[in-house]
């Protein structure tokens, strides 16, 4: 097996994994925790961390001696935060004029629902697992995505039962996924612009009574849609004003010529 198989065999089998042991463990560990410590947020933070698990060890397998950088945690985070506020606002501003707050929301829900959520998935999904086959296999952008995008988006499908709204909900959540992974590799592979990113557009969705689920009605869909074009000409500008070739492009789509190497 040369070198490149076995990069993307590791972080296959890491992902694996990590999707059993978050499918049949997550909900376990959460319980006992909140049992211990009759506390449900922390319990729920370290359940995440936990099943993470195999992630880690992939990682440190692949790049043990640069496991932040290669994770996409050594950007800058103060950027990160003002970019990603900035490109949300459409869906900020729209959403506070057009609909009530929701008075039923807590900080506990916010801490589960934007903040964890935002950080594990992005962690999980692009910084390891779009992020190590993208940056450091011969892997083009579509591959790298395709798996751990839709296991992404298959894992909102709990939102509803009905089979069109389901559909609608995993086309939706696949182009975020999508979104936030170019986004990552186009701001020099920062993991909090994507992360941010995702926090406030989960936090805005929470704020205010936008939807019962991630598909939500049409004008919920016309501010995410404006916030998404603001993301993609922003980053385009960004690119431009810095003179970097785009990260994704027709070379790096499907296979790459050449790739990043790595310790």
């Amino acid at each position: 097996m040369n070198r490149d198989n076995k990069r993307i065999a590791i972080v296959i089998i890491s992902f694996i994994g990590y999707y059993f042991f978050n499918k049949f463990a997550f909900a376990v560990l959460f319980q006992t925790f909140s049992a211990w410590w009759g506390e449900r947020i922390s319990a729920y933070l370290i359940a995440y961390i936990l099943v993470g698990a195999p992630l880690y060890i992939g990682t440190l397998l692949l790049h043990r001696k640069t496991f932040f950088e290669r994770l996409g945690l050594n950007g800058n985070f103060l950027k990160a935060i003002i970019t990603a506020f900035v490109f949300t606002l459409p869906m900020l501003v729209g959403y506070a004029v057009f609909y009530d707050f929701n008075n039923e929301i807590t900080t506990g829900k916010i801490a589960q629902g934007a903040v964890f959520a935002a950080f594990f998935e992005e962690l999980f999904f692009r910084g390891f697992f779009f992020g190590l086959l993208f940056r450091y296999t011969r892997l083009g952008f579509i591959p790298s995505i395709v798996l751990g995008a839709a296991v992404f988006a298959s894992l909102h499908l709990y939102q509803s039962d009905d089979p069109s709204t389901m559909t609608g909900i995993f086309i939706t959540t696949l182009m975020g996924a999508a979104l936030f992974a170019w986004t990552y590799a186009e701001w020099n592979f920062n993991l909090w612009v994507s992360v941010w990113l995702h926090l406030f557009m989960n936090l805005y969705w929470m704020l205010f009574d936008a939807g019962d689920n991630a598909l939500g009605p049409l004008l919920s869909n016309v501010f995410r849609a404006s916030t998404i074009a603001f993301i993609i000409i922003g980053t385009l500008i960004y690119k431009r004003k810095k003179q970097e070739k785009l990260a994704v492009s027709k070379p790096t789509l499907w296979i790459k010529s050449n790739v990043t190497t790595a310790p």
